[in-house]
């Protein structure tokens, strides 16, 4: 029994040191996105020790759920902390306000948990509410450097739909809204050397289209390159679309800016045959492969790539048909299907 208070200590001292100075590198694992929107989902401790079972190292919280985080306490799972969408115009106009937010999310937390990144949003850039991203995280870092806390990184969530232009991969480009917030933006990921988080979907785009984009390119399962841009070959649709935002980057002075792939999955059911169990468990499979092999994208060969997949359960309080379908567990926390 004696053991057990230095094995806390030395979980506490891991995360503290993680949140100062980053010296500790972030787990290699694969993430998962921590949902809530059901009504039958299970407790946040069951919820925490699933994760444990089957070894995913990084959480990404939506909201700075308090059961959630208190449950996560030296549990050796990386966070990435989200603020609310609808909390982001009263954080933009009150230093005050975010101090307040930190405090009472964050900082009762920092000895026990490794938070890896605080995302400012989640896709607002493009909309109404991305004028207020970038004054929000220049107020977060402040409180990060004032505090030392050089190990979290601060970052904003966007879509696809930010991208104006994203065929060929080196074409990428951000539509004319979300450039004029995006360009501040980057400028800022690229000072502090913050990434941008991007939500990468192949499944929206194949089952748009599955005419002219193969199944074989949007589940990583090509055996030969299906695009070719220049000297680049693409053999799966993720690397092309990641490589889209990088391109995009560089037109905004980003040309050093890394990505998180902060969602990415493919629903089980609700569009018939183009959801199917087989279908999800394939590529979310080889989502996982392909992360965790380090195999960067032909941009950027080699580069590690985070990625957290989208979600961690089937949430029955989302809109009916796929979105309700995304999870890697039911409720009753039994697989959907085989992915760990």
């Amino acid at each position: 029994m004696a053991a057990v208070p230095w094995v806390a200590l030395i979980l506490s001292f891991v995360a503290t040191i993680h949140n100062h100075i980053g010296l500790v590198e972030a787990s290699a694992d694969i993430g998962v996105c921590y949902g809530m929107l059901g009504d039958d989902l299970p407790a946040a401790t069951e919820v925490v020790n699933l994760y444990k079972t089957n070894g995913i190292g990084n959480m990404r919280l939506f909201d700075p759920n308090p059961a959630a985080l208190e449950a996560l306490r030296g549990k050796e799972i990386d966070v990435s902390l989200g603020i609310q969408n609808e909390d982001l115009p009263q954080l933009a106009g009150s230093v005050d306000a975010v101090n307040s937010w930190f405090a009472t999310n964050v900082e009762p937390y920092l000895n026990d948990i490794v938070f890896s990144y605080i995302s400012v949003g989640n896709e607002v850039i493009p909309g109404s509410l991305g004028i207020y991203v970038l004054p929000v995280m220049e107020s977060l870092q402040k409180i990060l450097d004032d505090r030392n806390l050089a190990g979290i990184k601060v970052s904003t969530v966007v879509p696809g739909s930010a991208l104006g232009v994203s065929f060929p991969p080196s074409s990428g480009e951000f539509t004319l809204e979300a450039s004029s917030v995006m360009s501040g933006t980057v400028a800022f990921l690229a000072q502090r050397g913050s990434p941008l988080m991007i939500n990468v979907y192949p499944y929206f785009a194949y089952a748009s289209d599955p005419v002219n984009i193969r199944l074989d390119y949007a589940q990583f399962t090509a055996t030969s390159p299906v695009v070719k841009d220049g000297e680049l070959s693409y053999y799966n649709l993720f690397d092309a679309a990641v490589d889209s935002f990088l391109a995009a980057m560089e037109k905004v002075g980003g040309a050093n800016v890394d990505v998180v792939v902060s969602e990415s999955g493919w629903p089980s059911d609700g569009n018939g045959n183009f959801t199917t169990p087989e279908l999800a468990g394939t590529y979310n499979r080889n989502f996982l492969k392909h992360i965790t092999s380090r195999a960067g994208t032909p941009k950027r060969p080699g580069a590690y790539i985070e990625g957290y997949i989208f979600a961690m359960f089937n949430e029955n309080q989302k809109p009916e048909g796929v979105e309700q379908h995304f999870g890697l567990f039911h409720p009753n926390m039994q697989p959907v299907y085989p992915v760990f």
